[in-house]
């Protein structure tokens, strides 16, 4: 018998998924990486990992980084960052910012994104909780999660350019139920088309150094 609805968690390293961002569009030439899409992505390939369900949906997603303080803040970045806020809100997507150190470096972002998505697994909110990230030290968030019957997938980007590289750390791949690398995608002709529905090209006459905004 079929269950209604798998619920889908999707807990994002905000700062791997931004390079991935820039990636894409700035040296792949393809367009703008877009959570909308990306969401189905993620609800698709759950899809086929857990089977019978209903239907399979996003029901929470919750966005994790670093965030300068205004003084600290170049104006391209406050432009940024107000446009990528706009992007998280059109997709449903919570905005969770730490404060950056005096080092102007990330403390804490995976130990606030960890301490979240263990709290909504124990409170029996979602099923699975999807990991946009390739850091190594959420493995024990991985094995927590799974000790409350809550399946893991990991969703991450492996590329290497001149200026950038990505890749997930192989322990992290081995404690999640389920790894998904979506640049092996574009590779895939059964899933190139759904490669591509993940970018959108910039407006004529709208700013093209990142989102949108819609």
């Amino acid at each position: 018998m079929e269950k209604s609805i798998c619920r889908i968690g999707v807990f994002y390293d905000g700062s791997f998924f931004t390079y991935a961002q820039n990636y894409f569009y700035a040296e792949r030439k393809i367009g703008w990486l877009s959570f909308q899409p990306f969401h189905g992505l993620v609800e698709n390939f759950i899809r086929e990992k857990e089977q019978g369900y209903a239907n399979y949906r996003v029901v929470c997603a919750a966005w994790y980084q670093g965030l300068f303080a205004a003084s600290q803040a170049t104006e391209r970045q406050l432009h940024t960052e107000r446009n990528r806020h706009n992007d998280l809100m059109h997709a449903g997507i919570e905005p969770k910012y730490v404060p950056m150190s005096q080092s102007q470096r990330e403390k804490g972002v995976d130990v606030a994104l960890a301490v979240d998505a263990l709290q909504v697994g124990l409170e029996g909110k979602i099923d699975i909780a999807v990991l946009v990230t390739g850091d190594g030290d959420l493995v024990p968030l991985a094995r927590a999660l799974m000790k409350q019957g809550i399946r893991v997938a990991a969703v991450y980007f492996k590329y290497e350019s001149k200026r950038n590289k990505s890749f997930a750390n192989e322990r992290l791949l081995a404690a999640c139920n389920y790894a998904l690398n979506v640049n092996a995608l574009e590779k895939d002709r059964k899933y190139q088309g759904l490669f591509r529905g993940l970018f959108r090209r910039p407006e004529a006459g709208k700013d093209k150094s990142g989102p949108s905004g819609k």
